[in-house]
C-alpha cells in the first residue's frame, strides 16, 4: 500500500470541476486508490474514480486529503495524484495561504 497526505489548495476544494478532472485521472490508474478527508471524517473513505464519492467527502480549501492505493503501481498512482492536486487540479491556486 502506498499513501500520502495533502493539503488541498483549490480556492473552492474539491467542487464539481476539479474533482471531475482528480476522478479521471485515478480511473486511468490500474491501483486501486481511495481518498479521505482527514479534516472533516477520518472514518469516511470515497474511491477515488466515483465523482459523487469525492463530492461527498466534502473537501474544503485548507483540509487535509489522504490518497492511498493498493495494488499494481500504487505508489505511481500516488504520486501521480500526488502533484496533480499539489497543480491544482487545472485552477489557479492563488496565493498561499498564510500560516
Amino acid at each position: 500500500m502506498a499513501e500520502v497526505k495533502l493539503i488541498v489548495r483549490n480556492p473552492s476544494g474539491l467542487h464539481a470541476r476539479p474533482a471531475a478532472t482528480f476522478v479521471r485521472a485515478a480511473a486511468g490508474l490500474p491501483a486501486a486508490v481511495r481518498v479521505t478527508n482527514l479534516t472533516r471524517d477520518p472514518d469516511r473513505t470515497s474511491a477515488a474514480n466515483s465523482l459523487l464519492g469525492i463530492l461527498a467527502l466534502g473537501v474544503a480549501r485548507g483540509h487535509e486529503i489522504l490518497i492511498s492505493a493498493e495494488g499494481d503501481q500504487a505508489e505511481a498512482a500516488v504520486e501521480a495524484l500526488r502533484a496533480l492536486v499539489e497543480s491544482g487540479l487545472g485552477e489557479d491556486l492563488g496565493p498561499p495561504e498564510p500560516g
